[in-house]
């Protein structure tokens, strides 16, 4: 592990894996760098040096409030800065979203790979006090309701799933993370539909969804596809379930910058 610093002064944890061109890799919720070594090893036996991180707030990385989506995309700017070297970028689900706002914002990337991101589009987006509720239970102590809240609101499970995994060892590994749904929350509120900038961005850019997952992400990958002038609409058996396989997306990133 090695930290770099933002540029409001938050330490990012930062691992890598192998040896080459670098791919940066960015979690959704309720990740860290550690959910992502399988993909790390799979990027690093394709030839590339795979480049994870704990997002802020999770992890071994810091936190600087107030947040802000911009501070993030800052953060992935500095990782990116860091391999020393142009960087491919793939994101899953909010990394997505956020792999695709820091490239707006000018940070150089040489090709985004952009999983599921969970654009609503200004359709069925959670109820406007939504973050300020998961904003209180996690003021108040109450790590396991803004967990249970974000998955219930946030992500879309029904109740007895939540209750099944309210029961299960996982869950515990998620109340550590319970701040950070609130940046999620806040990342996808602010940017549920793309900016014009986001849709203008010069790098090339390859969408990617699982022939199996849920409708909205199916949507939304299609929405964007047609928005984002030159992208690359790949749908992926291989994913299910807004699961990326690793395997998989190793392959066509290969296939795509070597």
């Amino acid at each position: 592990m090695r930290q770099v610093t933002s540029a409001d002064g938050t330490p990012i944890a930062v691992f890598e894996t192998g040896a080459g061109d670098p791919v940066v890799i960015v979690n959704g919720a309720f990740s860290t760098a550690h959910d992502a070594e399988g993909l790390a090893h799979a990027l690093a036996e394709g030839g590339f040096r795979a480049v994870t991180y704990d997002r802020r707030a999770r992890g071994e990385s810091g936190d600087t409030p107030p947040f802000t989506p911009q501070r993030e995309a800052e953060d992935l700017a500095a990782v990116i800065a860091s391999t020393g070297a142009e960087s491919a970028v793939l994101g899953h689900s909010s990394g997505a979203v956020l792999a695709l706002f820091a490239a707006s914002l000018g940070t150089p990337v040489r090709h985004l790979f952009l999983s599921e991101p969970p654009f609503h589009f200004g359709e069925g987006d959670p109820a406007p006090d939504f973050v300020d509720r998961l904003q209180a239970a996690v003021d108040e102590g109450r790590a396991a309701d803004a967990v249970m809240l974000f998955q219930r609101e946030g992500v879309g499970l029904p109740d007895d799933v939540i209750a099944q995994i309210r029961q299960s060892p996982l869950f515990e590994t998620l109340l550590p993370l319970a701040r950070s749904t609130v940046y999620d929350a806040t990342l996808t509120r602010d940017l549920s539909t793309p900016t014009p900038d986001m849709l203008a961005i010069p790098a090339p850019v390859t969408i990617l969804c699982g022939e199996l997952t849920f409708p909205m992400l199916s949507a939304a990958a299609e929405r964007l596809a047609s928005e984002l002038a030159g992208a690359e609409l790949l749908v992926m058996p291989e994913s299910v379930m807004h699961r990326l396989d690793a395997t998989a997306a190793a392959r066509v990133v290969s296939e795509r910058l070597t």
